[in-house]
């Protein structure tokens, strides 16, 4: 069996079909798992480090500006256009693919189209509510679309039913108790919040959760832990400089014991990422959400709505982002555990936390059927 994954430039994109293929090889030790991406982005790094067969293709997008810069751009975005289907056409007829399954990004766009040319079985998954532009074009003639969020679906011109199948979730995630975790901080009763930007950080976002430690700290209420990103740590730092922290408040770059973070949590601060999202739910989280307003189509305002109208979650995009919004909203629900409680019932209820079985049933069922 082999199976080829096309996806890549956010690690929205690469993770999920990083994480089914690790769930096939489980399964069925002897597949070949073969993976086309970008050569300069996240995949051609992730990808080799699992061990798995990457193979380059070079695709951008297309730019909205109509500058000078713009317009060259595009010049060039669409020679690759061309360029990048006959390479993908090339490679499929070398790996000769039982399934290609792409994950969404620019490159999954002539991967898919090639193997869909070539008569190869194609299966697309879609991780976000508003899909992306790849699977807008693509999935008409997919043989199977994978929806993780059921609101999606209207957004798409399907020939059949889509399946749900919900975002992979890391199995450590699932295993990890809030008992054993508080443990394991060595947290009292206290409430903890956590929050994050992602691995770069999210400069607005680290600012008012900076105003928010400036208001809790003296109160000694809350534990708190925040990962600033690559680029916020510093500047969160000296923006921090003078103040005498208690010890429960914890400042980091990243977060690598996130299965005992997630776990010990109270309530959630968080961008809006497919991802994200699904790990909050199985976790069965209170979160309050700030979209990233700089990706494509905004649909993590779309991801956030899924959960917020749930009753999961409290959505503040980041426009309205102010310290006293978000210092408001945050004492509101640690003020109300009965609040919380009814979040975290939602989210429970709202979390798919067998996509991976799900993705490889569908994914196996066109595969018997090649």
């Amino acid at each position: 069996m082999k199976i080829l994954f096309a996806g890549g430039g956010t690690a929205g994109h690469i993770n999920p079909a990083l994480a089914v293929a690790d769930y096939i090889k489980s399964k069925h030790p002897d597949a070949e798992i073969f993976y086309i991406g970008t050569p300069d982005k996240l995949e051609a790094k992730l990808v080799p480090e699992k061990g798995y067969a990457f193979y380059p293709v070079r695709v951008a997008g297309f730019s909205r500006k109509l500058s000078v810069k713009g317009i060259a751009h595009n010049i060039n975005a669409a020679k690759l256009a061309v360029t990048s289907n006959l390479k993908a056409k090339k490679l499929l007829k070398e790996i000769k693919p039982d399934l290609v399954v792409g994950t969404g990004g620019y490159v999954s766009g002539p991967v898919l189209k090639a193997a869909q040319q070539l008569k190869i079985k194609t299966a697309i998954h879609e991780q976000n509510a508003f899909p992306g532009v790849t699977t807008k074009m693509l999935a008409p003639k997919a043989d199977k679309v994978m929806l993780a969020m059921v609101e999606a679906e209207k957004y798409l011109k399907l020939n059949k039913k889509p399946v749900i199948t919900g975002n992979p979730i890391r199995q450590e995630l699932l295993s990890m108790d809030k008992a054993t975790a508080r443990k394991i901080l060595k947290l009292d009763d206290r409430p903890l919040i956590l929050s994050f930007g992602g691995s770069l950080g999210a400069k607005h976002l680290n600012e008012a959760v900076c105003e928010l430690i400036k208001w809790h700290n003296p109160t000694n209420k809350f534990y708190h832990i925040h990962a600033t990103g690559k680029v916020g740590y510093n500047d969160m730092l000296k923006n921090l400089e003078g103040i005498k922290l208690h010890d429960g408040i914890d400042i980091r770059e990243y977060i690598t014991d996130m299965d005992v973070c997630m776990a010990a949590a109270d309530l959630v601060i968080s961008r809006a990422g497919a991802i994200t999202l699904g790990e909050i739910g199985a976790c069965g989280k209170a979160s309050v959400l700030i979209p990233s307003p700089f990706v494509a189509e905004n649909h993590q305002y779309h991801n956030g709505m899924t959960l917020k109208t749930a009753g999961a979650a409290e959505l503040i995009e980041e426009k309205d982002l102010t310290k006293d919004k978000l210092i408001e909203t945050v004492n509101e629900l640690l003020s109300n555990k009965e609040k919380i409680a009814s979040m975290e019932k939602a989210a429970r209820e709202n979390a798919i936390i067998d996509a991976n079985e799900r993705i490889y049933e569908v994914l196996m069922d066109l595969y018997s059927n090649s």
